[in-house]
């Protein structure tokens, strides 16, 4: 269990991966549409811009974003507005954004498929953690941390791994 404290303690936190959904469901997921804004569109829907105000949204695969989105994405965290899809009218927000690639961002940067002021907007904090593989030394503790979360899940007592599986885990 994570114990949160601070001013964002009990917010919202929304997470949406980037790179699973076309770029109109995208659009619509990120900031929402009015009724009859595409065909299927038979209700107003909050996207996660607005069910995430005065929260956390995490955004993975962030890279993945289509380049004609991410002009719109911009204006979003600029401005602190979105605009659903058929509406003309913006809606404010207040949203801590968090996002997360898995690609090479500067070759990313590099190659055109993602704007570099979106880039600097979103480069505030940045955090770079290393695969797994390059951090083994890390890899008994997650695989304790794990077995006790999840035996506490399912009330069952936890196991022990054996010396020699560990090491054929790392």
């Amino acid at each position: 269990t994570i114990h949160q404290k601070g001013p964002l303690a009990g917010k919202p936190f929304l997470a949406i991966n980037c790179g699973e959904l076309s770029e109109t469901l995208l659009e619509s997921q990120l900031f929402g549409h009015r009724k009859g804004a595409f065909t299927g569109a038979i209700d107003d829907h909050d996207g996660v811009f607005q069910a995430a105000d005065g929260g956390t949204l995490f955004l993975d695969e962030i890279s993945e974003i289509p380049l004609p989105l991410q002009v719109k994405f911009l204006r979003a965290i600029q401005e602190k507005e979105v605009t659903p899809l058929g509406s003309t009218r913006p809606v404010r927000v207040d949203v801590r954004i968090i996002a997360a690639t898995n690609r090479d961002i500067e070759g990313v940067l590099r190659s055109g498929t993602f704007r570099t002021d979106l880039f600097y907007r979103l480069n505030v904090v940045p955090i770079h953690l290393p695969p797994l593989r390059e951090r083994r030394e890390d890899i008994p503790l997650l695989a304790e941390r794990f077995i006790e979360e999840f035996s506490r899940i399912y009330g069952v007592e936890p196991k022990r791994i054996t010396a020699e599986a560990m090491e054929r885990i790392c």
